[in-house]
């Protein structure tokens, strides 16, 4: 098993590609929730995981309601700016899903308010609005992953035997 991102209306093609190509390399599953501010088969999706995309597992919903009806018992941790806690706070397990909003809103305050257990946030100064989504996604996933003894990750590389 693995974890799970979802992206809530996602509306900046670039930054769904990084986080596709992020997927990939950790086996992780994507979820995209509709409508998105582009087309799926944007050049510019895939332009930035293109030699990953074969690696990728995507599923694909047409709101909220109906991503929590394919998935009743997933244990959402909601990443949010508006949380009380952090990130770090949060215990992961295998198989949870790391939830984001989209660019411009986040994730919607009616979800975040019935859930406030369950929100998180990436610490940053006083006055910053938020992290680029990717990047955002990048720290939230690898936390998890560090949290689960990165799973079935490769942990070393090897390096060339020089002269």
């Amino acid at each position: 098993m693995s974890f799970n991102l979802v992206l809530h209306e996602p509306q900046i093609p670039q930054n769904t590609g990084n986080i596709a190509r992020t997927c990939a390399v950790t086996g992780s599953r994507l979820h995209i929730i509709k409508p998105t501010g582009f087309e799926i088969t944007d050049r510019n999706l895939k332009r930035a995981g293109l030699d990953y995309w074969h690696l990728l597992d995507i599923t694909y919903y047409d709101s909220l309601t109906d991503f929590y009806a394919k998935n009743p018992a997933a244990n959402c941790w909601l990443c949010t700016t508006k949380a009380p806690r952090t990130y770090c706070d949060a215990v992961y397990h295998d198989g949870d899903y790391l939830m984001f909003g989209k660019e411009t809103a986040g994730l919607p305050e009616a979800l975040l308010c019935a859930k406030p257990e369950k929100c998180v946030r990436i610490p940053m100064i006083a006055g910053a609005r938020s992290l680029n989504l990717s990047n955002s996604v990048a720290v939230v996933l690898y936390e998890a992953l560090r949290q689960t003894g990165f799973l079935s990750l490769a942990r070393q590389g090897h390096l060339p035997k020089t002269e």
